[in-house]
């Protein structure tokens, strides 16, 4: 028997539970993003693989998307499939005996003792498949970062193992940002110092990494860079810390009256949301970008916890009314951060548990 981490990471989830109910585009380029047209403004929030070929990403202006991939397929998001796809996926993941570590709506960690990590792994995307339809990758690691890259070199629906036995021959020659938590400006930054690679990376002295970004960060690239992970699976990771919602007007919006309503729409919508997390708002905060891209936020804190729709609008209002409007909005967002559950509020400490 060996104790291992898993990371299993849904293949292309928005995409695929649109496939899943249009098997007919399967094979074509699909993104999904705002409401379907490409015209309009927005980003995508899914991809598919073939899409992905053509350098469309989440994220990608959906116009640009449009412009790489005119072939492609464009659907609405719909979140309540969405959200409704990854609780069958997370109840599925509950059955394996092991610790649990939901990471996001398509993805956990799971800790679990094996006498057969691969066996294992397959079975559970066997799970997954029969409770969801829908593929994953597997990641088999001694460590959850292990695990998570592994994830990455198993896409699609594949199983990989990734551990000391074979970190430097899979990893050693890639650039740093391959490394989960090195982004594409640390990644230049360390190119531009000489260190190309993770095996530089990992060699470098600790101490010039230090000094370069900081007592902190500099030790910790070198960590990575080894394949090294102290945080352990936790089978009851933090809560989510906030709640939001945005809009995106299709031409820049100027009129006060309408830019106060849509505030009260979107202070409604996530007051809602916060019902179904269980959880109350402590501080409401409202995010304007004005023409061309100059985002700003303002925040009001609430007087206690709550998640009463009226309490949320009327703080996100407050906190609009802060702004000054010198330039056309193109979009707006609501975000309450939240405290504890109103669960908390009545309930003693809370014991640990296993999954």
């Amino acid at each position: 028997m060996e104790r291992v981490v898993l990371h299993v990471d849904l293949d292309q989830f928005i995409v695929a539970v649109e496939l899943a109910r249009r098997p007919g585009l399967r094979g074509r380029p699909v993104l999904v993003g705002g409401d379907g047209d490409p015209m309009r403004r927005g980003v995508v929030a899914g991809a598919s693989y073939e899409a992905r070929e053509y350098g469309v990403r989440s994220g990608t202006p959906l116009r640009t998307a449009a412009a790489r991939c005119p072939q492609a397929v464009f659907l609405p998001l719909d979140r309540d499939a969405y959200l409704a796809a990854s609780a069958e996926f997370i109840a599925a993941l509950r059955e394996i005996p092991g610790t649990l570590e939901v990471a996001g709506w398509d993805e956990a960690f799971v800790l679990v003792d094996t006498g057969d990590a691969e066996q294992t792994a397959r079975s559970v995307q066997a799970l997954v498949r029969g409770r969801t339809g829908l593929a994953c990758s597997v990641g088999i690691g001694d460590n959850r970062l292990r695990a998570k890259l592994g994830a990455g070199f198993a896409k699609p629906a594949g199983v990989f193992r990734l551990g000391s036995a074979n970190w430097w021959a899979v990893m050693a020659e890639r650039t740093p940002e391959a490394l989960w938590g090195v982004g594409r400006k640390t990644s230049a930054r360390l190119a531009a110092l000489g260190v190309r690679s993770v095996r530089d990376l990992a060699e470098a002295d600790v101490g010039w990494l230090a000094g370069i970004f900081g007592p902190r960060t500099g030790p910790w690239l070198a960590t990575l860079a080894r394949g090294e992970a102290a945080t352990a699976v936790r089978a009851d990771p933090p809560a989510a810390r906030s709640r939001g919602r945005e809009f995106t007007f299709q031409q820049d919006q100027t009129d006060l009256g309408a830019l106060r309503s849509e505030v009260r729409r979107l202070a409604r919508q996530v007051a809602g949301d916060l019902g179904g997390m269980g959880v109350l708002a402590r501080r409401v905060v409202v995010k304007l970008r004005q023409a061309p891209f100059s985002t700003r936020t303002h925040g009001v804190r609430l007087g206690s916890p709550t998640r009463d729709p009226s309490v949320i609008e009327e703080a996100a209002l407050a906190a609009f009314d802060d702004f000054e409007l010198r330039r056309p909005v193109r979009l707006v967002g609501v975000r309450a951060e939240v405290g504890r559950s109103a669960a908390d509020l009545t309930a003693g400490p809370r014991e640990g548990h296993r999954h």
